[in-house]
């Protein structure tokens, strides 16, 4: 999925200069890079600027789709440079399904055409991102680059741009005056105003730190504000004396003040859980800081009072779906004071663990209602998912093999096959760990491969997965393995024998109803491949209808694919695109592109064999822009090429060459992800 431009909390406030010579530069391809310390607005600066770029007076909400021409990459999630290339991609809205380095995919699926590139907060990846710009600008001549970073990063024809603060006595009193109207106290009075100048003057116009004071307004007046900053306007060390060299390289004076002086004015369970609250690198919901930050001082009601006073206190953010977020450089305050406790260790542990614990409540759950939930969680919670896995690798590696083994599936599921195939690879080949657990690990890794079109690697892990299987006796971990090889099969062509693999081990030891089922889907595939349409439709139904009694999505979806193959290879076109919408709903609440791209083809022939010529070549282009979005032309088991081939010479011949190619160029040159939603709104 594409990523949109975050959307901000509060207006735009000056910058008009900045604006005026900035959105030129983002003209022309090439690298216009922010600099800049912490808090003196770089991000908000380039949201603005990308939002004005792709038509939106402000950035769009956070469920619009990735808007053209515009993708952002918040590199500040990441603490791994050799994962950027994978997480820009799918930033860019590539979710690469081939073998591929990430860089050259992510090189060819931006092309020629025009496009804004944000890589938003790089200070900490600075080689890795140079070496990435400088390979995409080579190779792509639309695109343009747009960074934010504490340091240039050093790309030939670089153009920097160094973010100062607002004028104190213009900008930075109107953002100032702004913010204090949303903190519930306006300045009005003639001695106010007076008093914020004073106050803006002294905070030097740093964005943030206009921002920290404003919300401490409604505890105290404007000219108490104002006097205790003229008190402290020559602090040199953090609060309480931590030495400069432990707080931060040097910083703007004020904002260094601003920050310490909020957090002096925090209780103690508010600093106790800014300080634990660092560990996280994304948006959070109350629930999982409260499992991860709460207990001693921040017991039950404490917590619910602290997290609140840091909202008061625009320590913390809140999102448009009411989750919790830091700025960089409240977060690296906070983790001073979280080493300063002692507790850096203890709260990475709970953190890691937690998301371990998270990761296999999904595994546990998957085959049942809460799988839907669960790919969401998971969704949102990657960055501190990956922060986890990075923790437990130095600390556990087996329990790092277990995460990445449990969150393997979901990832290939939602096209993270590069991020997926890295940490598996990684740990599979240096970690020792249970036999069950390097089944279950050689599994994903396997499902990971099979779905880049590695076959031979895919078939080599179904063999060590069983081998490892048979060791750990779990009977689950045996049905994985014949589930990885019957996909395997079938998608080397050889249906019958997948059928029969799938077949001896569901005659097995019982196993969950979850690794039945998806043995019972390759026995599907396999009967429809084989031309057995009868037999593949009643198993088909009788699997969607257990899945439907169990409130699951992921293998309902494929028994709707197969239905609706069989549908089509028995002449009910109808039957067959009311079949296929139904699985592109379930793989589009997902996230998983290859299974949506799957599904429109079946509907697009479904569509052309009840002479609906022009929705045909319409669902054909959305297919092939959804292809693309996975990286490689249409794929999937061998007895849908014909089909396809056949669905457009059918409706080619109903509406004529040139109608045809109109209608398939329009959709194929839009927004997949929009075009989607429209076909499933205009059913059947």
């Amino acid at each position: 999925m594409s990523s949109p431009i975050p959307p901000q909390e509060s207006a735009f406030v000056g910058r008009s200069t900045e604006l005026a010579l900035l959105r030129p530069r983002l003209a022309e391809p090439g690298l216009l890079t922010l600099t800049g310390p912490g808090g003196v607005g770089k991000t908000r600066l380039a949201a603005h600027l990308a939002a004005t770029l792709s038509g939106e007076p402000e950035p769009p909400p956070a469920e619009a789709p990735g808007t053209e021409p515009v993708s952002w990459a918040h590199v500040w999630q990441l603490r791994d440079g050799r994962l950027l290339a994978a997480a820009v991609a799918e930033a860019t809205g590539l979710s690469d399904h081939t073998p591929r380095l990430p860089a050259r995919a992510l090189a060819e699926w931006i092309g020629d055409r025009r496009l804004l590139l944000v890589l938003d907060s790089c200070e900490h990846l600075v080689p890795a991102c140079r070496e990435l710009v400088r390979e995409l600008l080579a190779a792509c001549a639309g695109l343009t680059v747009l960074a934010t970073s504490r340091e240039p990063l050093g790309v030939p024809g670089e153009s920097v741009h160094e973010v100062g603060p607002l004028p104190p006595d213009t900008e930075a009193l109107e953002l100032f005056l702004d913010r204090a109207a949303t903190a519930g106290a306006p300045l009005v009075r003639p001695a106010e105003l007076a008093a914020a100048a004073t106050a803006c003057r002294l905070l030097e116009g740093v964005p943030l730190a206009l921002e920290l004071a404003a919300a401490q307004l409604p505890q105290q007046p404007v000219a108490t504000l104002a006097a205790r900053l003229r008190a402290r306007r020559d602090l040199t060390t953090g609060p309480e004396g931590v030495p400069r060299s432990r707080w931060n390289p040097p910083r703007l004076r004020a904002l260094r003040t601003t920050i310490g002086w909020s957090h002096e004015l925090c209780t103690p369970p508010e600093r106790l859980l800014w300080a634990r609250m660092s560990v996280f690198r994304a948006e959070t919901g109350a629930a999982v800081l409260r499992a991860v930050c709460g207990g001693g001082p921040l017991e039950a009601a404490a917590f619910d009072a602290a997290l609140e006073g840091l909202r008061r206190k625009s320590v913390v953010g809140v999102t448009a779906d009411g989750r919790y977020r830091m700025l960089d450089t409240v977060r690296e305050y906070g983790a001073m004071w979280l080493d300063e406790l002692g507790e850096r260790e203890k709260v990475a542990r709970r953190h890691a663990h937690y998301h371990l614990g998270l990761v296999r409540e999904a595994d546990r759950t998957w085959f049942g209602p809460a799988q839907l939930d669960a790919y969401r969680t998971l969704g949102q919670g990657h960055a501190d998912i990956c922060a986890a896995l990075s923790h437990l690798r130095d600390s556990d590696p087996g329990a790092a093999l277990e995460l990445a083994a449990l969150a393997g599936f979901f990832w290939a599921c939602c096209g993270r096959l590069h991020e997926a195939g890295h940490h598996l690879a990684e740990l599979v080949a240096h970690t020792r760990a249970p036999a069950a657990v390097q089944a279950r690990a050689l599994w994903a890794l396997g499902i990971v491969r099979a779905l880049q079109g590695d076959y031979a690697a895919a078939s080599d892990l179904a063999h060590h997965s069983r081998t490892c299987a048979e060791l750990s006796g779990e009977e689950d971990r045996l049905l994985d393995a014949a589930y990885l090889r019957g996909v395997v099969l079938l998608l080397q062509g050889n249906p019958e024998e997948a059928g029969a693999h799938c077949a001896r081990a569901l005659d097995g030891p019982a196993g969950s109803p979850a690794r039945r089922a998806r043995c019972r889907l390759v026995g599907v595939f396999a009967l429809t491949a084989s031309g057995r349409l009868d037999e593949a439709g009643r198993a088909a139904e009788l699997l969607r209808a257990a899945c439907e009694r169990r409130g699951e999505y992921w293998t309902r979806a494929y028994a709707d694919h197969q239905l609706a193959l069989s549908a089509l290879l028995s002449g009910r076109p109808a039957e067959a695109a009311a079949c296929a919408r139904r699985m592109i709903a379930g793989k589009h609440a997902l996230g998983d592109a290859f299974g949506v791209a799957l599904g429109l083809d079946l509907l697009a022939a479904g569509l052309a064999g009840q002479g609906r010529a022009n929705e045909a070549a319409t669902v054909n282009g959305t297919a092939y822009a959804c292809w693309r979005t996975v990286g490689h032309p249409q794929r999937g088991t061998p007895e849908l090429a014909p089909l396809r081939e056949h669905a457009e010479r059918t409706a080619r011949a109903r509406i004529g060459d040139r109608e045809y190619a109109r209608a398939f160029r329009a959709a194929a040159h839009g927004t997949p992800a929009a075009a989607v939603r429209l076909i499933l709104a205009t059913g059947p």
